[in-house]
């Protein structure tokens, strides 16, 4: 896999805030943006919708997590094609689909603009924690988009923290 779009999730969990997941779930996201960093290249899109998300969560001193550094890759690397790809999307009224690239969904709306752009980017999405991805197995398989399960046991609804 060359290129992802990383769920907000990999980067909290992480920086061990605001999560449910364990140490071990933690150490493998903290494991898996090291190696994006180190050489995949990260989709986003280019209305800034990601990145927004992103701001939210995380700090631009790249410190004092690996999600951080991670936010921090991503700002210094945003118009640098090979290490960050930036896609268009196209938001749409829709309130079933959300984006023109979707078609009728029930993914959580704010999960529509990672699907949007790695479709667009032919990417692979990385998630942690987030059950809605495992729950529209069916939506991503239909549009050929993989979701790369970095914590199965924690990307279900009623897991408990190991």
């Amino acid at each position: 896999m060359r290129t992802c779009v990383v769920d907000t999730n990999v980067r909290i969990t992480a920086n061990g805030r605001n999560t449910h997941a364990g140490a071990d779930c933690q150490r493998a996201c903290v494991m898996e943006l090291l190696e994006v960093c180190q050489g995949r290249v990260i989709a986003i899109d280019d209305l800034g919708l990601i990145f927004a998300e992103y701001k939210q969560n995380l700090r631009f001193a790249g410190a004092p997590g690996v999600g951080d550094m991670f936010f921090k890759h991503v700002y210094n690397h945003q118009y640098n094609p090979m290490r960050v790809n930036r896609v268009s999307v196209t938001p749409c009224d829709d309130d079933k689909r959300g984006f023109e690239e979707l078609p009728k969904n029930d993914l959580d709306s704010s999960d529509r603009e990672f699907l949007a752009t790695a479709l667009k980017a032919q990417a692979a999405i990385l998630n942690a924690t987030d059950s809605d991805w495992s729950e529209h197995e069916a939506l991503t398989s239909q549009l050929g988009v993989p979701v790369l399960q970095i914590c199965p046991q924690h990307a279900t609804k009623g897991q408990p923290a190991v």
